[in-house]
């Protein structure tokens, strides 16, 4: 009996010991804290204070963004309250035009040309900032008018070349250049891309089509411009539809293009492909008045006005011996 009970002893003792081993440990771990127990209205400071900043987070992100929204329509504000500004500087190109195609020369040229190679790297920067809907947008902003047409000419020696545009015509699908059709007249060249701008330039030439169209040195020109192959596509399987909504008069000098325009829509002031571009060119296909998206009274009074004064002088400068 001694033994049993010195055995029971020893193992109850070993048992004691190994629960208390097995405390220290998990103590040490940090599994159980010797500290006092908190009382059941305080909560985790931890969970609390991530809820506060959780809070406090979203709050001020909410209220970030109110602010940007309303810089945003505050600046939309500005800008359609502020007054369109008139037509600063004469648009166009040095270069004078012409139907032919480019030599191999020519290309070359172009490629070595360091001044023409910065322009295309400022292009390509510039439209590497712009968003896909930017034309859309500007829309918004009177109606995607970005200037106003001068009420006078621009001047004969500050003028600047409207650049070729080639293309088909209405009536055979020949092939068309905008500098064959506009050498040794005076010009309404039109650019539509929408039907928005079809509208547009009917309101901005009506008048001077009413007073000038028969005029044998006039010709009206018009370039349905689609620099998107889907678009030009479209454009291209209904041109039975086009024919009958323009007046067969108009056939030889309609131009369908696809032609890119990329490097050249800053110089010709061609900024948004959404609206309607008039170029009011003399004989020597060089810009003297230009207009853009919804007209004005003044400037569809200022087209007919100064179509008139250009028939007269080249008809006067014909009739020279």
């Amino acid at each position: 009996m001694h033994r049993l009970s010195s055995t029971a002893l020893s193992f109850k003792l070993a048992r004691i010991l190994q629960l208390h081993a097995i405390r220290r440990c998990v103590h040490h771990r940090g599994l159980i804290s010797s500290a006092s127990r908190r009382s059941p209205g305080e909560g985790t400071p931890g969970v609390a204070e991530n809820v506060s900043l959780g809070i406090d987070s979203e709050k001020s992100a909410n209220e970030k963004g109110k602010q940007k929204e309303g810089a945003e329509q505050v600046s939309i504000t500005k800008q359609e309250e502020s007054p369109v500004p008139l037509l600063q500087r004469p648009l166009g190109v040095r270069d004078r035009p012409t139907s032919q195609s480019k030599t191999w020369a020519d290309i070359r040229d172009e490629i070595l040309d360091h001044e023409k190679r910065l322009e295309k790297r400022k292009y390509l920067v510039k439209e590497a900032t712009r968003g896909y809907f930017t034309d859309l947008n500007a829309t918004r902003r009177h109606g995607g008018k970005t200037w106003i047409a001068p009420k006078v000419m621009i001047r004969e020696d500050k003028a600047l070349y409207f650049p070729d545009v080639a293309g088909s015509d209405l009536k055979s699908k020949a092939d068309a250049h905008t500098t064959s059709l506009c050498v040794g007249k005076v010009s309404v060249v039109a650019i539509l891309s929408s039907r928005i701008s079809e509208l547009q330039t009917a309101n901005f030439v009506k008048p001077t089509l009413d007073q000038f169209a028969n005029h044998p040195s006039f010709r009206f020109v018009q370039v349905n411009l689609q620099e998107n192959l889907l678009k030009s596509l479209l454009v291209s399987m209904f041109i039975s539809g086009i024919r009958k909504t323009i007046p067969e008069r108009y056939w030889e000098t309609y131009i369908i293009s696809s032609q890119r325009m990329d490097y050249l829509r800053e110089d010709i002031g061609m900024t948004n492909r959404h609206v309607a571009y008039v170029y009011l060119l003399d004989e020597q296909c060089r810009v003297r008045w230009a207009g853009c998206a919804d007209p004005m009274a003044q400037e569809i009074e200022a087209l007919r006005v100064c179509t008139g004064v250009l028939l007269k002088r080249y008809s006067a400068a014909s009739n020279k011996p």
